[in-house]
């Protein structure tokens, strides 16, 4: 028997004792079927790979990679395999402070873009724009990097730079250096406009997002406020517990939004709102997603306020980051958002009551403009 016959041989009985091995373990976990065979086959490759690659082989190695082309199966944007450098990274910058460049950003259709910039950042002024598209970080292509780890490439020391490579309004490529700063973030800010008509923009919605609206919400009553815009575009959500908080004083009593996990399980959020105080616009638009979407498809399906501008992103789906045993970790979406009317908007977004959009040539905000048009009209002007 010659010598690659004999390696095949060996190869064989390597393989079919693990595989008798697993086999038992299947069994005694009540695995069978097509679940079995799935497993005996990814144990097989494993096995093979481990024993008989040409060059050593790292196992931690081959297990990240296997576990990442599971969540990369999914087809699913906003879940994700953090390896232990990745899930360390994103856990100094959620805990402690962190360099960026402020910029929120969006995933569809298998495109990284830019939501909304926010005022005075270092992205501002280096001249990036909401609706960029983002080909790569420092070089690297966003197709080498999954979705939601483009923020971790983008985020770093104080002081350091990135390189931005920015596709701009399809066809328009451009390189934008930007030097990483410490990025401080007020969420939401009022200010009266015409006829006693209250505006607050909500930029995002984080842990002191509600505290800053209801501040700007009680400012604006003192001064004698009659009705009330509200602006979610470039909007791309945040804490769902933010925007009931906030439905909490603009949605009448009852369902606000509810999260539908896999086996059927629910958790209803409601508002405790016993009487509406103002009428109410809302503004929306195609970079207001996720938490903007839960406060937006409530206000249009309790009938609290009527919404003007464009199409919502459609961001229908809850995540959460799951540790496991290598210092490492699973972001996985675990649940869909539906409206108190039962609509799920994941990849449908929301409509608007009251439609329109920027056209060439436009030199005001039209989106505003209309907003304040359907108050007064609600205010009996």
């Amino acid at each position: 028997m010659n010598k690659i016959k004999i390696a095949a041989l060996m190869v064989a009985t390597s393989i079919a004792s693990v595989l008798l091995t697993l086999g038992g373990l299947c069994y005694a976990l009540d695995m069978t079927g097509q679940k079995m065979g799935d497993v005996l086959r990814f144990a097989g490759v494993y096995r093979l790979i481990e024993s008989h690659y040409v060059t050593d082989v790292d196992s931690t190695k081959l297990m990240d990679g296997a576990i990442s082309g599971m969540i990369q199966s999914l087809g699913d944007p906003h879940s994700i395999y953090l390896d232990p450098k990745t899930y360390h990274q994103l856990m100094e910058q959620t805990i402690g402070s962190f360099g960026g460049i402020g910029i929120y950003m969006g995933f569809k259709d298998n495109k990284v873009s830019v939501i909304s910039v926010m005022d005075d950042s270092p992205a501002a002024r280096a001249g990036i724009q909401a609706n960029d598209e983002i080909l790569a970080v420092d070089g690297v292509p966003v197709t080498e990097i999954q979705p939601e780890e483009v923020a971790i490439h983008i985020r770093g020391e104080v002081g350091t730079e990135v390189i931005l490579s920015i596709r701009r309004n399809g066809t328009e490529d451009k390189e934008f250096v930007i030097q990483r700063d410490t990025i401080q973030v007020k969420t939401a800010e009022g200010r009266m406009l015409e006829n006693n008509m209250g505006y607050i923009r909500i930029a995002a919605f984080s842990e002191n997002t509600a505290q800053e609206f209801r501040d700007a919400y009680e400012a604006l009553e003192n001064e004698g406020m009659k009705g009330l815009v509200i602006d979610l575009r470039e909007n791309p959500g945040g804490l769902v517990t933010s925007s009931v908080e906030i439905a909490n004083m603009v949605v009448p009593e009852g369902p606000v939004v509810s999260v539908v996990e896999r086996d059927g399980g629910k958790e209803e959020y409601t508002s405790s709102l016993k009487e509406l105080k103002y009428p109410l616009v809302v503004l929306i638009d195609g970079n207001s997603a996720s938490a903007a979407e839960i406060l937006a498809g409530a206000v249009q399906d309790t009938g609290a306020g009527t919404l003007v501008g464009s199409k919502s992103f459609g961001k229908g789906s809850v995540q959460t980051v799951l540790p496991m045993f290598h210092d490492d970790a699973v972001k996985l979406t675990i649940a869909k958002y539906y409206t108190p009317s039962g609509r799920n908007i994941d990849g449908v977004g929301i409509e608007p009551d009251v439609s329109i959009d920027f056209q060439p040539g436009d030199t005001e905000d039209v989106q505003l403009a209309k907003a304040e048009e359907v108050l007064r009209t609600k205010m009996g002007e």
